[in-house]
C-alpha cells in the first residue's frame, strides 16, 4: 500500500470535471471498480475518482490542479503490472486508454508517433500497413499499451536482437508533475545535445512524469525461421546459443528456455497447446532467427542445427515449415505464464543473471530452496539468450501440507539473496512497483537509492506522481 491515501478537496473535483467534461471523468465504484484490481487478482486498491483525459492538453490541465491542491494521481494504461504498479490505494486514477491515436507513421525514416493508449497489436497492424515491423512482442501485447510498457521499460521475447523498449525510443511527449509540456517527439536517432531526458522516463513507472505519446523505431519486416529443440541440460542450453550466434551472428531474434514439467501443464491445461516433440529430455529451447529471405533463414538454421547435433547440444529438433507450425511453437511459450499451479499459483520471480551463469544459478537456487524451505518445484522459463528467467516456486502436485504461500517472504529473500552473489537483478522487465520496492533497498547501494530519490524530488517534488512506487521517498 502507497503512503498516499487522502480526502480529496471539493475544489479539485469540481475543477477537475470541469476540465474534462462529463466524459472525462467518473466517481461510479461500478466503472472504476476494474481500475482497482490487478489482471490475476492479487491485489486490490481503492479510489474515489478515475479521470479519463482524451488528450495531452487534459493530461496537463489535470496535472495542474494535483499540483495546485497537491492530489496524488496513480497513472494506469493496460493494467498488466506484475508488480503491483498502477493499482491506486486512495490516489486518483489517471486512465490513459483514451490517448490511443496513432498521430504518424514515417516508413522512410522507420519510425511511428503513437499516443500512449494505444496497444502494443494495433502498433504492429499499423507498422504491417506500411510494410514495417515494431519488434516488442510480449504475451500481454493484446491488452498491453505503449506507456505502460515505456514506463516499465518492457522486454518482451525479441530483445536478443532488438532491445528493451528503452532502445526502441526515438522520443517522448511527457507532462511534468506541475502540468507542464515537454515535446520530446522528435525522429532522430542522433541528437547529442545535452541530457538524454527520454530515457530518465523510461522504466520510471510513472513516479518522475506523464508520459502522453511516443516516437518509437521501425524496422524492414524480417523473413523468419523458427525451430522447436530438446535438450538435456541448460549447459547445452548456453552453448547452443553461443553455436548458433556464431554461425548466424545478431541474426538471432529470440532464444527461449523452457522446462519440460512447465511446458507438459501448458499442454494439459491449455487447449490450443501441443508438444510438438515429446521427449524424456528435461529442456526445451524455441529459437528463432530473422534475415531478409525466409529461405536463406531456414538454410542458416538447419546448418547451425545441424552443427548442434554433431556436438550432441540437442536431443531433438523441429523447424516449422509454414507460419501456422511457428505460431503454434509460440502458443507454448507464450501460454506458461498462464498455467496456473506453475505460475498462478506459485511465488514468482523476475530475475537475470549474467548468460553464463544461468545453469548454475539454476542448480544452485533450487538445491538452496529444497535444502530451506522443503518439498517444492521449480518452474522456469524466460529469455535465455538476455539472461532473464521467470522463476516460480510452486507446490508439488500432490502435497499434504502446502507451505510456499505460507512462506512466500523467506522463499522470495533465498532467491533474490542467491541473484545479489550472482550480480544479477532482482527485476529484469517487470518493474518494482510497490511489491519489490523494499526489496530494492536491499538491492541497490545507498548512492544509487539517494541519486534517485534526488530526481524524484526534483521532477515531483510534492511527490503527487505514482507516490510510493519504486522506493519510498525518504
Amino acid at each position: 500500500m502507497s503512503e498516499s491515501s487522502q480526502t480529496l478537496p471539493v475544489e479539485f473535483v469540481t475543477s477537475v470535471k470541469s476540465a474534462l467534461g462529463p466524459k472525462g471523468w467518473s466517481e461510479d465504484q461500478d466503472e472504476i471498480q476494474p481500475y482497482l484490481e490487478d489482471w490475476r487478482g492479487n491485489y486490490k486498491g481503492f479510489s474515489s475518482l478515475l479521470v479519463k483525459p482524451a488528450s495531452t492538453e487534459e493530461v496537463a490541465a489535470v496535472l495542474k490542479l494535483c499540483d495546485e491542491y497537491s492530489v496524488a494521481i496513480t497513472p494506469q494504461g493496460g493494467n498488466t503490472s506484475l508488480v503491483n504498479g498502477g493499482i491506486p490505494y486512495g490516489e486518483v486514477i489517471l486512465s490513459l486508454k483514451r490517448l490511443n491515436r496513432i498521430r504518424s507513421t514515417d516508413p522512410l525514416n522507420n519510425s511511428i508517433v503513437a499516443e500512449v493508449g494505444c496497444v502494443l497489436t494495433s502498433i504492429h497492424d499499423n507498422a504491417l500497413e506500411h510494410d514495417r515491423f515494431f519488434p516488442l512482442s510480449l504475451g500481454s501485447q493484446g491488452t498491453a499499451t505503449i506507456g505502460g510498457l515505456i514506463s516499465t521499460n518492457a522486454g518482451g521475447v525479441a530483445v536478443l536482437r532488438y532491445g528493451m523498449m528503452r532502445d526502441l525510443l526515438l522520443g517522448l511527449e511527457v507532462v511534468t508533475a506541475e502540468g507542464e509540456i515537454w515535446n520530446g517527439l522528435r525522429g532522430l536517432r542522433k541528437d547529442n545535445t545535452g541530457y538524454d531526458l527520454k530515457h530518465l522516463f523510461a522504466g520510471a513507472e510513472g513516479t518522475l512524469g506523464i508520459v502522453t505519446a511516443a516516437s518509437l523505431k521501425l524496422f524492414p519486416v524480417p523473413k523468419t525461421a523458427t525451430a522447436w529443440l530438446t535438450l538435456e541440460t541448460v549447459e547445452d542450453a548456453v552453448e547452443l546459443l553461443s553455436l548458433i550466434r556464431s554461425k548466424v551472428g545478431d541474426t538471432v531474434t529470440s532464444f527461449e528456455l523452457m522446462r519440460k514439467p512447465g511446458v507438459e501443464l501448458a499442454c494439459e491445461e491449455i487447449d490450443t497447446c501441443r508438444d510438438p516433440l515429446p521427449s524424456p529430455s528435461q529442456w526445451r529451447v524455441l529459437v528463432e532467427i530473422s534475415m531478409s529471405d525466409e529461405a536463406l533463414a531456414a538454410q542458416a538454421l538447419e546448418s547451425a542445427l545441424e552443427a548442434a547435433f554433431e556436438r550432441e547440444l540437442i536431443t531433438d529438433g523441429a523447424i516449422a515449415t509454414s507460419l501456422s507450425q511457428a505460431e503454434d511453437f509460440w502458443t507454448i511459450r507464450e501460454s506458461l505464464p498462464l498455467v496456473k499451479r506453475g505460475f498462478m499459483n506459485s511465488v514468482n520471480h523476475d530475475v537475470s543473471v549474467p548468460v553464463s551463469r544461468i545453469a548454475e544459478f539454476i542448480d544452485k537456487s533450487e538445491s538452496l530452496l529444497k535444502r530451506e524451505i522443503g518439498e517444492i518445484e521449480v518452474f522456469v522459463f524466460g529469455h535465455l539468450g538476455d539472461g532473464n528467467l521467470h522463476y516460480a516456486v510452486a507446490e508439488p502436485a500432490k502435497t499434504e501440507k502446502p507451505i510456499v504461500r505460507e512462506r512466500a517472504g523467506e522463499i522470495t529473500n533465498l532467491v533474490h539473496g542467491l541473484i545479489a552473489e550472482f550480480d544479477g537483478s532482482i527485476s529484469a522487465e517487470h518493474g518494482i512497483g510497490l511489491m519489490q520496492r523494499d526489496d530494492l533497498l536491499n538491492y541497490k547501494s545507498p548512492l544509487e537509492i539517494d541519486l534517485m530519490r534526488s530526481i524524484k524530488r526534483a521532477l515531483d517534488p510534492k511527490n503527487i506522481l505514482n507516490p510510493g512506487r519504486i522506493f519510498p521517498l525518504d
